[in-house]
């Protein structure tokens, strides 16, 4: 009999040690949940192994939980920013028009011509024209036509912008099956703003692969079947790294470090995206040779 209760005590000591390392796993789970939370990193993707059923579907909910946050914010971050081009596109276009007018009737008039005075005037000239280029790029950002959606023969779509850029050797990834729901202009033009970007950057080759999203993990087998979902796409070069300082200002209209660059490549192929009920973003980690990479998310049917 002394045995027996040896022998319970110790199986109730070793539960108990059991349920209070869990709990110990548990809490250290929400303290970094509420870290990533303070430090507005909704990236946190928290393991589900080692958990009950009902507590996996709870952290499985909480990882979705944060991906619906951070692209809640890329989006509301992309809305002010075009709130901001159209006020500034306005106010920069009634500066900007008159100057252009009024210097380019100086420069025809005879007492200018040949003066000390036709220099500084052209060079009011030259520079309100170079705004008025920038106003243009403005209004790229703030006057985007509501995109048709279609369905999309995706490996077709990616073969054409393989052959607008021949000097890179491609590695695709992709089933031919694939078909997406998008606007084939807007989808077009943002793979030829991610490969030209490329180019820019020296690279030799471009990867695209299709890579597992964290909102398709939670759909079910017949809602795949039934209804569109959001795939995730990698397409990442061998080109120059993005340095770490630059990854948060990435998508910030008008945010480059080319010499030349405008600035809007990036920021309006995040906002077609958008528009068509997907994102464009940077890659956590790098697949392959690549040195640089984003993931390209967009409904598939």
């Amino acid at each position: 009999m002394v045995a027996l209760y040896i022998i319970i005590g110790v199986v109730v000591l070793a539960l108990l040690c059991l349920v209070i390392r869990h709990q110990q796993k548990l809490r250290l789970r929400a303290r970094l949940m509420q870290e990533a939370m303070r430090n507005h990193d909704f990236t946190f993707r928290l393991p589900t192994s080692g958990l009950l059923p009902g507590e996996r579907a709870m952290q499985e909910t909480l990882n979705q939980l944060g991906e619906t946050i951070r692209q809640q914010v890329s989006r509301s971050e992309v809305e002010s920013w075009e709130r901001l081009t159209r006020v500034l596109t306005h106010e920069m276009m009634n500066a900007t028009a008159p100057i252009t007018s009024i210097s380019q009737s100086l420069l025809g008039r005879s007492d200018v011509k040949g003066t000390p005075l036709e220099d500084g005037v052209q060079a009011i000239y030259d520079t309100s024209r170079h705004l008025s280029a920038f106003v243009t790029n403005y209004r790229k950002m703030s006057h985007l036509e509501k995109p048709v959606l279609t369905e999309v023969p995706f490996r077709a779509l990616l073969n054409d912008v393989c052959m607008a850029y021949p000097e890179l050797l491609w590695e695709i990834d992709v089933p031919s099956t694939v078909t997406v729901s998008a606007d084939a202009g807007m989808l077009r033009q943002v793979l030829m703003n991610l490969a030209k970007n490329a180019v820019e950057a020296e690279a030799r080759s471009m990867e695209i692969r299709q890579v597992e999203s964290q909102s398709s993990r939670s759909v079910t087998e017949r809602n795949r079947i039934k209804h569109p979902i959001l795939q995730a796409f990698y397409i990442g070069n061998d080109g120059r790294p993005i340095p770490a300082e630059n990854c948060q200002s990435l998508f910030v209209p008008f945010f480059t470090t080319k010499r030349n660059g405008s600035g809007i490549g990036l920021s309006l192929s995040r906002r077609m995206m958008i528009q068509q009920g997907g994102m464009l973003e940077l890659a956590e980690k790098q697949f392959g040779k690549c040195r640089a990479g984003f993931i390209l998310t967009i409904l598939t049917t």
